[in-house]
């Protein structure tokens, strides 16, 4: 249902504008959270206030609160203490946008309703339009833009943010994600100063490895965990990204997010409309890990993770336990293993295919998927029989918007690759992968045909993995004309989800996973058309305590893929961590495996299959529970501890990590949260360590009140002890 609003009263339609001109007050709100926005005369939108449901806008007029700033600050309107959120270059050189509003309709589809300002220049004829979409039932409003024009020749778009936040000044602190390779998420936390702090990311073909696009803002001083006025912020995008936060001499903080126009300038032609990808926002009193569940919750149940409340299985990858020495035999072998351990799914990595040049390293066959006959004779069918004949799921490893030079993909369409014509080409991994163009609808159809052919061919194929282990390293498209060449970014990213959202139309119930290079892709960009993501390669029990941890501030588990490895660990100078640790560390994920079977000591077999058994009893309220972060590993006090509740609050499970040992050492009490005051909880150990008995609390009864104000001391006695606990 769409309504036109010509406000009065309070909102006097304005007569000074053009005809659909207004002024007035609009309430953006859901459950817990309101925004408050507003536009006076001849003037753009103006954002007043965004937090706690309790403020009207009366009672911040009255309270002398500034509520004159930009929604959506244009350049060449702003001062110059402020920056900009969006910015163009018109057909005639202008460079200046004069915005105001000239209509406000809303939507409401059932489930969110959806706030639409337009705004027009007043000189030239360029469309703005600013969306607000609140959810009914959960605490997060996505903002994008729209930008569209009637003027004679292309404009370019400087700057096109998706959204921007103005707060009152304060002892403000933001926490954010950096990390490399094999060291995702970790978790930096500072205040903020005057000046402008700038998070960025420049892959060009993934966006969450180095600075990654997501943030909180932490309203009362240093961020903690459970309590405290915390904003949090996603952008909703794969590709090249740019988060600011400028805290001026007025008073004010100021978030900017969007696009990274760094290269990105983008040509956009007369009646062309231009969509900025969608900024979620959410706001809680209940600290981070309350903005960490409203987004959990918000993945969860409107659309934002392909899987929602759907668990995912439990499976065997073969990637760390045999990488490129693939054949029937070892499929075969794994698959028995698996199996027998009470595993779900096996999944073969990479390795299986090319023809001319088979896959036997990282140097060649990328673009070539066909069976490598002299590895798997009897194709793939035969693997996927044998999968069934087990009680298995059969998944497969693909990297499809990658080549190697050294392919007959290549070979026939070496004008495919993404590349300067005159320039040498860059190489990736292994000194010959290149990017496909996939602004180039050609190359499209192909990255759409390497999935169709595999699942037309192999219906029984129940699940792949998507890698995507190459940035975009040759700034160039043989496809796109010389004037739009800085349209490569975007138009890369929005070619992916064109063959995406092909591949779901087709094929809804397949399971894939987001892979890149480990947690490359880990966003909200992707994930409404993944099940889950590959957390990282680093599968290091200890190092996955703070990588898991990061990752959980905005992602659910059931998208955060984590897996059992072999020690000693060739990723952490061989480490070695018992088989238990390993166990419970991934259990608090999609728990998997990876590691080579038939390697493990009968002690290990004995204790993978416990965990196996254990977990699909509690995998339910893990996957799809509410998260509870209760002891940061960060916060050095020898344990990590975080636990999850059902909404019922009836069922609970707790993991606790030993991550520091020393002689003398005091451990912290555990104090649960989110559980119900006045019920009794009875807890029980899982997944205990083989040759020992449940700990002295297994089989205890305490009410959720002495749970939560003071606690248990869980005894943890040896290096790399962990315990679950079961609670009911």
């Amino acid at each position: 249902m769409k309504k036109t609003i010509i406000l009065s009263g309070a909102m006097l339609l304005a007569t000074a504008l053009p005809a659909l001109a207004w002024q007035g007050d609009v309430t953006v709100e859901t459950p817990g959270m309101k925004m408050l926005l507003h536009a006076a005369e001849g003037q753009d939108l103006r954002m007043a206030y965004f937090g706690a449901k309790t403020a009207t806008m009366q009672e911040l007029r009255d309270a002398g609160n500034d509520l004159n700033f930009p929604a959506l600050p244009a350049f060449g309107t702003v001062d110059v203490i402020h920056l900009s959120a969006i910015q163009v270059e018109h057909a005639n050189g202008d460079q200046n946008l004069e915005l105001q509003v000239t209509g406000y309709s809303t939507t409401d589809d059932g489930s969110a309703v959806t706030h639409v300002f337009t705004m027009a220049d007043k000189l030239l004829p360029v469309t703005v339009k600013l969306y607000y979409k609140a959810y009914n039932k959960v605490d997060v409003i996505e903002t994008w833009t729209s930008i569209e024009h009637q003027e004679k020749r292309a404009i370019t778009l400087k700057r096109y943010d998706s959204g921007h936040l103005a707060l009152r000044q304060g002892d403000v602190w933001v926490t954010h994600l950096h990390g490399d390779w094999a060291a995702e998420a970790g978790m930096t936390q500072e205040p903020l100063t005057r000046g402008v702090k700038t998070i960025r990311n420049s892959d060009g073909a993934r966006n969450a490895q180095v600075d990654a696009p997501e943030l909180m803002l932490s309203l009362d001083g240093q961020p903690q965990e459970n309590r405290g006025r915390t904003i949090g912020a996603v952008l909703c995008w794969n590709g090249n990204f740019e988060l600011r936060l400028n805290t001026t001499d007025n008073r004010q903080h100021h978030l900017y997010a969007g696009i990274d126009p760094t290269a990105g300038h983008y040509v956009l032609e007369p009646k062309q409309t231009f969509e900025t990808p969608h900024l979620a926002l959410t706001y809680s009193d209940e600290g981070m890990s309350g903005v960490s569940r409203n987004f959990h919750r918000w993945a969860r149940t409107c659309g934002m993770l392909h899987r929602g409340m759907n668990v995912g299985d439990i499976l065997l990858n073969s990637w760390e336990g045999l990488y490129f020495n693939i054949n029937e035999e070892r499929m075969k072998q794994m698959m028995d293993d698996i199996a027998k351990l009470g595993g779900e799914l096996f999944v073969m990595d990479d390795g299986w295919f090319g023809d001319k040049y088979p896959r036997k390293d990282d140097t060649t066959s990328l673009g070539d998927w066909m069976v490598d006959r002299q590895k798997l004779p009897n194709g793939l069918g035969t693997l996927c029989n044998f999968a069934a004949e087990k009680g298995i799921k059969f998944g497969i490893w693909i990297e499809p918007e990658m080549a190697n030079t050294k392919s007959e993909l290549y070979e026939k369409h070496p004008d495919w690759v993404l590349q300067t014509k005159g320039r040498q080409l860059k190489q990736g991994r292994g000194g010959t992968q290149v990017v496909l163009d996939l602004t180039n609808p050609k190359v499209q159809d192909f990255v759409f045909g390497v999935v169709d052919n595999l699942l037309t061919n192999n219906p029984e194929i129940y699940y792949i993995k998507w890698d995507a282990n190459c940035a975009i390293q040759n700034y160039g498209s043989l496809y796109l004309p010389a004037n739009k060449q800085s349209n490569l970014y975007v138009d890369y990213q929005l070619g992916l989800l064109k063959v995406l959202k092909r591949i779901r139309e087709k094929y809804p119930k397949v399971v894939i996973q987001d892979c890149a290079s480990g947690g490359g892709r880990a966003n909200y960009g992707l994930l409404p058309y993944f099940d889950e993501f590959w957390v990282s390669d680093n599968t290091d029990a200890l190092q996955r305590v703070f990588i898991q941890w990061g990752t959980s501030m905005f992602f659910p588990a059931n998208a955060m893929a984590a897996h059992i490895n072999h020690c000693p660990y060739w990723n952490t100078g061989g480490r070695v961590i018992p088989v238990k640790f390993r166990c419970d560390v991934a259990m608090s994920g999609r728990l998997g495996i990876e590691l080579q079977p038939k390697d493990m000591t009968d002690g290990e077999r004995q204790q993978v299959e416990t965990c196996f058994k254990d977990y699909k009893e509690l995998r339910k309220v893990v996957q799809t529970g509410n998260l509870y972060r209760l002891i940061s590993p960060y916060d050095h006090q020898g344990v990590s501890s975080l636990m999850f509740t059902d909404d019922s609050r009836s069922a609970a499970v707790l993991f606790v990590y030993k991550i520091e040992n020393y002689y003398g050492q005091q451990l912290p009490r555990i104090r649960l949260a989110g559980l119900a005051p006045d019920k009794t909880y009875t807890l029980t150990e899982k997944n205990v360590r083989i040759g020992q008995r449940p700990c002295q609390l297994s089989g205890k009864q305490f009410s959720g009140r002495f749970l939560m104000d003071v606690g248990i001391e869980v005894p943890l006695r040896e290096e790399y002890f962990s315990r679950v606990f079961e609670l009911k």
